[in-house]
């Protein structure tokens, strides 16, 4: 077997093989036994059937796959052992159609396309800002509020505010304002009019107290969600599309009662006993919210990154004519009609993501199946941080993480996440980081230019 490479330009190129009979015969011969051995052949014992037999009944298949696998291997090991960095996959050239009925020796060509020179400089020289946010006492207000709300208490209430539960009777109005003879009537109740769609309906409670009466619309309040309706009125959700005005009478109001500062709720935040102050609270507080905003940063420090990076790189050659036609053939969500569009918008990450291969192999950042696994378990204490569970047991994220990464999929994520973390990581090592420090003002600013 002949195998040759005649290189078209700086990103494509053209692989040759030539395979002759020898280079395939014995195993076509080798395949045809097989069979023989394996498949029932009427007349003839397994093992025992004639080779001109097999010959005429299997011969052009066995044939045409050997070839086949052949040929790909070669291709493939061609392509491992010249290191060739490729782009997409080899397409076959079948310009030249092949008798395998007659001839013994057959040509194959592959049109490649190959990733450009990229060769970029993440060492002090490069500078790029990155911004950290100061943490204001608007913060710290709003954050401290939230964690009051959450940890508060439901209490017996005066008068209905914004974030009151209201329990009562209602009663059907007819268009003059009185009961409706045969409406419905609730003796009890319960509704919500932080959760009402609408203001207007919202508003008509804002300040009422026990024994106050209310006529409001049901069905607007909450924009005619049967599920949300049949659950206010008591009835069934097939009867329970009433546009009708109700009566409520309150009996009852339930507040929410702000959690106070002291170690006990400081404890239900941060889940530690430590807290013993105001002062130390606040100090947690402005810790707690830096964390967060450091994964803004972070983003915006990608960003700069990349522009530096690209810039830096400048124009690259790409081998557009070869991707169209890959693309062409491997998905038939491309079209003549869609391709040019679609391929435009593929140029920008596909430079970057070249960029990205040659910084991380020029900073030498492996990622390893323990920072697969570390990171598997901050995805899974982040989800559940989602839902207020910071003190979760190390043996139950570990748990978890694991069922992450048995499934496929979102291993592959997982493993590119790890990459990335480790990506920028590495490269605020390397490079000259200049800090700044910003008010969430000038930080949102640098998203508006």
């Amino acid at each position: 077997m002949n195998v040759t490479f005649d290189k078209i330009d700086d990103v494509t190129g053209k692989i040759n093989i030539s395979i002759a009979e020898s280079d395939y015969s014995k195993k076509v011969d080798q395949e045809l036994k097989k069979i023989g051995q394996t498949h029932k052949i009427d007349g003839f014992r397994p093992g025992h059937v004639p080779v001109g037999v097999l010959k005429k009944m299997f011969g052009k298949h066995v044939l045409v796959e050997v070839i086949n696998r052949e040929v790909y291997d070669a291709l493939f090991n061609y392509i491992e052992k010249e290191k060739l960095n490729v782009l997409g996959e080899p397409l076959a050239d079948n310009a030249k159609e092949l008798d395998f009925d007659n001839d013994k020796d057959f040509d194959f060509t592959f049109e490649l396309g190959f990733a450009p020179n990229i060769d970029v400089t993440v060492d002090k020289s490069l500078k790029v800002p990155f911004y950290n946010i100061n943490v204001d006492n608007e913060m710290l207000e709003k954050q401290d509020d939230a964690f009051r709300t959450r940890f508060g208490k439901q209490v017996p209430g005066e008068e209905v505010d914004a974030t009151a539960l209201v329990k009562g009777s209602m009663v059907e109005l007819n268009d003059d304002s009185t009961a409706k003879e045969d409406g419905v009537k609730v003796e009890k109740t319960i509704v919500s009019p932080q959760h009402f769609t609408s203001d207007e309906q919202k508003n008509l409670f804002v300040g009422k107290k026990v024994g106050d009466k209310i006529v409001f619309n049901p069905y607007e309040s909450c924009n005619g969600n049967i599920t949300e309706l049949a659950s206010m009125l008591n009835i069934d959700k097939d009867k329970a599309e009433i546009k009708s005005n109700f009566e409520m009478e309150i009996s009852e109001i339930i507040v929410l009662k702000k959690a106070e500062h002291n170690e006990e709720f400081y404890k239900d935040v941060f889940g530690i006993d430590t807290i013993k102050s105001e002062e130390e609270y606040n100090e947690k507080l402005t810790e707690f919210i830096a964390a967060q905003l450091i994964n803004d940063s972070n983003y915006r420090f990608t960003i700069d990154l990349k522009d530096a990076l690209m810039n830096q790189v400048g124009e690259v050659k790409l081998p557009t004519e070869f991707l169209r036609k890959w693309l062409l053939k491997k998905d038939s969500k491309y079209t003549e009609d869609n391709i040019d569009n679609e391929l435009a918008q593929m140029i920008e990450p596909l430079k970057w993501q070249l960029i990205k291969e040659n910084a991380l192999k020029k900073l030498g950042v492996k990622v390893e199946e323990a920072d697969v696994n570390n990171m598997a378990k901050e995805l899974a204490r982040a989800q559940f941080a989602q839902y207020g569970m910071t003190n979760i047991p190390d043996d139950t994220v570990n748990h978890y993480a694991k069922d992450m990464l048995a499934n496929e999929q979102y291993r592959r994520s997982i493993v590119d996440r790890t990459v990335e973390e480790k990506f920028y990581a590495a490269v605020k090592e390397a490079i000259n980081l200049e800090t700044k420090n910003v008010s969430t003002q000038e930080f949102n600013a640098l998203f508006e230019k």
